[in-house]
């Protein structure tokens, strides 16, 4: 799951899967965004005025309002919204109880989208957009709605260090049995001051494993470039569109790779972020056309390419299974705009966007406000972006990404380069 001014009021974007992000854009007027492990937008955060001491009841009563007039289904899932306005008037006494009733109210929505923050999770979601974080430095995801499983270690960061790796079920958290918790709850046990250690017990294959990890401060890097085939193709992965360095670093690794004939963008693992690095970054890659469109109760609004990108080499896109909400924007507008092939396997299929709010007493909501299309039109949610070329396996992806792109380059009078790549833009 972000470059957002810490102070109040102030708007943000996130991505689902526990992904965040929010971002100011440069070329495209909207500030949008997309939310942790799935994308969000966010709007103006509530402040309550200087000198004021929010009861219990106003936390409940700001949420039920925001959701009221924001949540993008007019319909709130088939439930008469006005009658969850006073219903646990008289339960709420304490900021633990109003907490407790917002999340019981929004779970009447089901919509995962769509959820509750307390203040801690709010406070990471802010840390994770100025790109840092306290922990130990690891993607999580469950499977089958059981298994806790890494999908990624953060290069040098205090698990990679210490040896867990990717695809690594994780089975105890301080001898606490993970089996069957979600992303969301082990990150609620992983936490804790930077110093101190965590255990964790892994299942890898059929042999345990345990290890010791102190948390440390932690830098997101969103963006690794690198020069392959000899100089003539340029990787560059993009693993996160969640902190406010996203498209900052995207346009520094284009300038690395700007001697190169063509480019592989490598978004598998991707859970999403910020609808605005999404854009910003399809912006310099698009040299004309719509990058999406995004539909809510109060209308439609499209965000179009501004026509002035910074590379016009061929590119195309890996993706998986995994590659969510800002990743299907990215990889929805470069195919819809035949600016690159799709590689790999069809995507997450999450098409909405979140909004998050912030409510007295320091705790946060998603809302869902409103749902994507892809230039061409389609809705992908729950669907996600079909591949021009369906490749399943890792190897198998990148060895058809570079015969596809070494097609495209041999196609060309001459190799398109971009040796004048300023990063000043």
């Amino acid at each position: 799951m972000h470059g957002v001014n810490k102070s109040l009021p102030r708007a943000v974007v996130l991505s689902y899967l526990s992904r965040l992000v929010w971002f100011p854009m440069k070329h495209l007027k909207r500030l949008c965004a997309l939310i942790l492990s799935a994308f969000f937008v966010v709007s103006m955060l509530y402040q309550p005025a200087q000198g004021h001491k929010s009861q219990p009841t106003e936390i409940y009563h700001r949420a039920w309002q925001l959701v009221k007039d924001n949540y993008y289904d007019g319909n709130f899932a088939g439930k008469n919204w006005g009658d969850l306005e006073h219903k646990y008037d008289g339960q709420i006494h304490s900021n633990a109880d109003a907490f407790r009733y917002v999340k019981a109210m929004l779970e009447t929505l089901n919509d995962p989208y769509t959820r509750f923050l307390d203040p801690r999770a709010f406070q990471d979601e802010n840390d994770a957009i100025d790109a840092r974080i306290v922990g130990i430095g690891v993607n999580l995801q469950q499977k089958d709605g059981k298994h806790l499983i890494v999908t990624r270690t953060i290069p040098d960061g205090p698990a990679e260090t210490v040896g867990l790796r990717a695809k690594d079920e994780i089975v105890e958290i301080d001898g606490s049995d993970a089996v069957g918790i979600t992303p969301e709850q082990a990150a609620e046990k992983i936490r804790g001051k930077a110093g101190s250690p965590v255990t964790i017990s892994v299942k890898r294959g059929e042999e345990a494993k345990k290890f010791t990890i102190v948390r440390q401060e932690i830098s997101i890097h969103a963006v690794e470039a690198k020069i392959i085939e000899g100089g003539k193709i340029g990787h560059i992965t993009l693993s996160t569109f969640i902190s406010n360095d996203a498209s900052k670093e995207f346009r520094a690794g284009l300038q690395k790779l700007s001697n190169c004939d063509g480019l592989i963008v490598d978004l598998r693992d991707n859970p999403g972020g910020l609808l605005s690095n999404a854009l910003e970054i399809a912006d310099m890659l698009l040299e004309k056309g719509t990058i999406v469109s995004t539909i809510s109760r109060h209308g439609r609004h499209t965000d179009v390419a501004s026509g002035d990108p910074l590379t016009r080499q061929p590119i195309v896109v890996l993706v998986d299974e995994e590659s969510a909400s800002a990743s299907e924007i990215l990889a929805g507008a470069l195919k819809d705009n035949r600016r690159g092939q799709i590689i790999g396997t069809r995507t997450y299929g999450k098409g909405l966007v979140q909004e998050i709010n912030r409510l007295p007493g320091g705790a946060a909501i998603h809302i869902t406000v409103s749902r994507y299309l892809t230039p061409d039109g389609v809705d992908i949610n729950k669907v996600g972006v079909k591949p021009d070329q369906l490749a399943v396996d890792k190897d198998a992806q990148m060895a058809c990404a570079l015969r596809s792109l070494k097609d495209q380059i041999a196609s060309l009078k001459k190799p398109v380069r971009t040796s004048n790549l300023s990063l000043s833009r």
